[in-house]
């Protein structure tokens, strides 16, 4: 049985790769995207961080307009630009232009979260003020999409554009008012204890972007022909996490090498597996049901990035072929 979603898509965060230069990550990223439209996925997104080391995705505008020209038929996202690191007019133009450059293939994601560190920050000239004017900035950015504001985006978009909001409880609420999709992740899309998604449908005001809630679930997954092997495609990100938190800085993906790891490094590694979906694709197919089934999500968005290319295209193929699209000259087993 194909996969209980109205549809499948990935997001991509341009992680680098020890041993790959950043130009070498971009042009993956773009492969990648090729490759996903070959198999049948719905979207296609890139992600905005700044300053991190072992990502190379700064610029998603660019980097969308990228993908839309080496793609033809597959949505071509942003997930998402950071609404308190720009201008909201800027933004509009932006979503604009590429959504009239790609035939209207564009989607706009949108987020709150601010830099990675303060020196960040401080270079974007972003505070945690901007990040709480959020609402406002968001519909000062939906007015001049839809032509209602003193100022018209140009190119015109008349709220073609589907919007989303990257979601937590607070962004959930705020997407609900304005009636817009949301992308959920983390606490809320494995635990939800407060019921954030049912009062996110509960309050949901139609609008001309969306006339229903429309949920998209965000985790890392991996499909390869053993548990194990899967536990390892997903390990370098996993350990890049860790590194986070504990040493303040996000590097480049390394092959697993076995180093030790203290007890603090080990417990954030085994978190982050355990809030992911990986294992042989009987395994990945029982998890996404459980999770569909848990949260009525209606299309699962597919993040998380592996040293490992080429492991990384079989899981795609795999996951491919659990959306009942098997890649072309195969049939799923």
């Amino acid at each position: 049985m194909p996969l209980p979603f109205a549809a499948v898509s990935i997001l991509d965060r341009a992680q680098s790769r020890s041993g790959s230069s950043e130009a070498q990550t971009l042009e993956h990223v773009l492969g990648r995207a090729e490759q996903a439209e070959r198999l049948g996925y719905r979207r296609f997104w890139v992600a905005e961080h700044h300053g991190v080391p072992g990502i190379a995705g700064s610029a998603p505008a660019v980097l969308a307009a990228a993908v839309a020209a080496r793609t033809t038929t597959i949505r071509v996202g942003t997930g998402g630009i950071m609404l308190p690191n720009h201008q909201p007019l800027v933004v509009a133009e932006q979503a604009a232009t590429l959504a009239a450059l790609s035939e209207g293939r564009f989607d706009l994601g949108l987020g709150r979260s601010l830099g990675f560190t303060q020196a960040v920050r401080a270079a974007l000239r972003t505070g945690h003020e901007d990040a709480r004017r959020f609402d406002r900035d968001l519909a000062d950015l939906l007015a001049f999409l839809d032509g209602s504001a003193p100022v018209t985006a140009r190119p015109q978009d008349r709220g073609t554009t589907p919007v989303f909001v990257l979601a937590t409880g607070r962004g959930l609420a705020a997407a609900a008012r304005a009636g817009l999709a949301v992308v959920v992740g983390g606490p809320v899309l494995l635990q939800d204890p407060d019921g954030a998604l049912e009062r996110y449908r509960a309050d949901f005001r139609p609008s001309r972007w969306w006339e229903r809630p429309y949920v998209v679930a965000s985790l890392n997954v991996a499909v390869a022909a053993t548990a194990a092997d899967a536990r390892h495609l997903l390990m370098p990100e996993a350990r890049a996490l860790a590194a986070s938190r504990t040493k303040g800085s996000f590097p480049p993906l390394e092959a697993e090498t076995g180093l030790p790891l203290t007890k603090r490094e080990a417990d954030l590694v085994e978190a982050s597996l355990a809030s992911s979906i990986h294992g042989t694709a009987l395994e990945v197919e029982r998890g996404l049901a459980d999770l569909q089934h848990r949260t009525g999500a209606d299309e699962l968005l597919v993040s998380g990035g592996a040293h490992d290319l080429e492991a990384q295209r079989r899981s795609d193929e795999a996951l491919a072929m659990l959306m009942g699209r098997p890649p072309a000259g195969r049939q799923p087993e």
